[in-house]
């Protein structure tokens, strides 16, 4: 039935491109209009200088300081805290970059990668405060609660995932040698042409969802949470509408567990270094509902209502 599903849906998409191609590559076009004034400017340089420091000196001084409390707390080395710390900066996808290519220079081992990967696919400040607070709630007050409920319930679902795990997070293989600048560069160039394509794709995809959804007369709660789903920003922005402590419940919700489009963005990056989807997915998903919860708690003492 699942692959039934599957190859259903990929063939519908098919058919609505080939029937209504303007209406559908106008949704691409905004897509990448969206990556390449927002999202590119943004994420391309931060590629470049987290995978650069994390092959400096200062990267592995700040890894040993801080080992001992991500041991104690997460089981992960000083390196893996380090990605979530850069990732709770930069946002995704830096952290999930970050995260593998620390598995590439031999950094972090493979059996705390899944862990690392929890802490390390974060949205940063700039997205939560500024674009979903100020831009779609129009309220400051707003971006910093959900930014403090989105850290929160992904520390709060990774600790306690890890709370009896045996990893020490201790490395005992040393580094790789350095990539060179060349190297960086086109990988960095590579993976933030992989982000543009994926918010694209999922662009066009939310515009089939409205479009059947209005065909069929589904209502407007179901529209959202499909959108939601789908792409994380277009859930917000719905949401948005009607402020109010549960649509910030569930903002925080969408932005937590990312959507398939930020899910594929960081699956890019960690899959190939070995995260698994079927385990990967299920720990956003708890993360999301983690934080959903915690920001409902959050906005109701704020005076949401």
């Amino acid at each position: 039935m699942r692959n039934l599903l599957e190859s259903g849906l990929i063939l519908l998409a098919m058919l609505l491109f080939l029937a209504f191609p303007a209406r559908y590559g106008e949704s691409i076009r905004t897509g990448i209009s969206l990556w390449a004034v927002s999202v590119l400017p943004a994420t391309l340089p931060m590629l470049v200088l987290t995978a650069l420091f994390t092959g400096t000196y200062l990267f592995g001084r700040l890894s040993r300081a801080v080992s001992p409390l991500s041991r104690r707390i997460f089981h992960i080395s000083g390196a893996g805290a380090c990605a979530g710390l850069v990732s709770a900066l930069s946002g995704y996808p830096v952290g999930a970059r970050t995260a593998s290519d620390l598995v590439r220079t031999r950094q972090i081992g493979q059996d705390e990668l899944l862990a690392v990967s929890g802490i390390a696919t974060t949205s940063g400040p700039a997205f939560l405060v500024g674009v979903v607070g100020c831009g779609m709630f129009r309220d400051a007050v707003a971006g910093w609660l959900l930014l403090v409920s989105h850290l929160l319930g992904i520390y709060l679902v990774s600790w306690l995932l890890n709370f009896r795990s045996k990893r020490t997070g201790n490395r005992t293989s040393p580094p790789v040698g350095k990539r060179t600048f060349a190297d960086i560069l086109s990988g960095s160039v590579l993976s933030v042409l992989c982000v543009g394509g994926a918010i694209a794709l999922f662009y066009a995809f939310g515009q089939m969802i409205s479009d059947l959804a209005e065909l069929l007369s589904l209502p407007g709660v179901a529209v959202t949470a499909v959108r939601g789903l789908l792409e994380m920003t277009s859930g917000c922005a719905l949401l948005s509408e009607t402020p109010s402590a549960l649509s910030l419940a569930g903002s925080c919700f969408f932005v937590t567990f990312g959507g398939l489009c930020v899910l594929v963005q960081q699956l890019a990056f960690l899959a190939p270094v070995g995260v698994p989807a079927r385990k990967f997915v299920p720990v956003k998903l708890l993360q999301g509902i983690v934080a959903g919860a915690i920001c409902f708690g959050l906005a109701l003492l704020f005076g949401y209502q």
